[in-house]
C-alpha cells in the first residue's frame, strides 16, 4: 500500500524537476541572448560538469555558461576520467549529416578488402595531418574510402588537386603523394569537380583538414589515432 501511495509523489516531484529544469534552461536562453544581443540560441542542455550548460548557437557554435550567465566559456571540456574530449564529440554529433547527400561521383573511390565499412575524408594535399591518416589508412583492410579533394590551404594545394584528379589512375597518384611524398605530375583535364568540392565542404562547415564522415553520417573533425578510427568504423557499420 505504501509502494501504491508513494508513485503519485514520485511523478510529482519528477514532473517539478521537469519544470525547473526546462525554466532553467529558458532562462539560459534569454540571458545569452541578452548578453550576444540577438535571438541565436539553437538549444541549452544542462551537462554533468560543475553545473554548466551547454549552448548551441544556430551558427553551429557550442559555448558553456552557469545557470546565471554570470560568464561564458568558448573551450572544450574534457573528461580527465575518460580522456575523451566531450566538447568535439558533442560538436560532431550536431554536425552529422545526411550520408544520401554526399556526391560520392567527386571523390576519389578506393576499396579495400571486401569494403563492407564506409569512410569519407575531405582532405587537402598539404595538410600534415591527412599524410599521418593517408599511412594508417594504407594498412586499413575491409574499408571503402571516399576521398574528396578539399584544398583549402594555398594555392599549390589547388594545383596538386587538380593534377590528381587529372591523372590516369587517381587513386595511385593521390596515395603517391600522400603517402610517399611523390609530387603528382602535371595533367589536365576538367578539373572543376576540385572547385564543386570546396563550395559543397564550406557548406558542410569544413573549415579544417582532414574531416571525415562514417556510413551512420556522423563527422570526425580531425585525425583520429588508427584504433579509435577502427572503434568508430565498426560503431557506424553496426548501425
Amino acid at each position: 500500500m505504501q509502494h501504491a501511495l508513494f508513485r503519485p509523489a514520485v511523478l510529482a516531484a519528477a514532473l517539478f524537476a521537469s519544470t525547473l529544469a526546462h525554466a532553467s534552461n529558458d532562462a539560459v536562453k534569454a540571458g545569452v541572448e541578452t548578453f550576444l544581443g540577438s535571438p541565436v540560441v539553437e538549444s541549452v542542455t544542462a551537462t554533468p560538469y560543475g553545473g554548466l550548460y551547454e549552448v548551441v548557437l544556430t551558427s553551429g557554435e557550442l559555448v558553456y555558461t552557469d545557470a546565471k550567465v554570470g560568464f561564458i566559456i568558448d573551450g572544450n571540456i574534457i573528461d580527465a576520467k575518460l580522456r575523451r574530449d566531450v566538447t568535439r564529440e558533442r560538436l560532431n554529433e550536431l554536425a552529422a549529416i545526411d550520408f544520401g547527400t554526399l556526391p560520392l561521383d567527386q571523390a576519389i573511390k578506393q576499396v579495400k578488402g571486401d569494403g563492407k565499412r564506409v569512410l569519407v575524408s575531405f582532405e587537402d594535399p598539404n595538410c600534415g595531418y591527412c599524410k599521418r591518416l593517408g599511412k594508417d589508412l594504407a594498412k586499413m583492410d575491409d574499408v571503402t574510402i571516399y576521398t574528396f579533394l578539399y584544398p583549402i590551404l594555398s594555392p599549390d594545394s589547388v594545383e596538386k588537386s587538380r593534377n590528381i584528379w587529372c591523372a590516369k589512375d587517381r587513386a595511385q597518384a593521390w596515395n603517391d603523394w600522400i603517402v610517399d611524398g611523390k609530387t603528382p605530375a602535371q595533367a589536365e583535364c576538367d578539373s572543376s569537380v576540385v572547385d564543386r568540392n570546396v563550395a559543397f565542404g564550406q557548406q558542410l562547415r569544413i573549415s579544417g583538414t582532414p574531416t571525415m564522415f562514417l556510413a551512420d553520417g556522423s563527422r570526425i573533425g580531425g585525425y583520429l589515432p588508427p584504433a579509435e578510427l577502427e572503434r568508430l568504423l565498426a560503431a557506424a557499420s553496426a548501425r
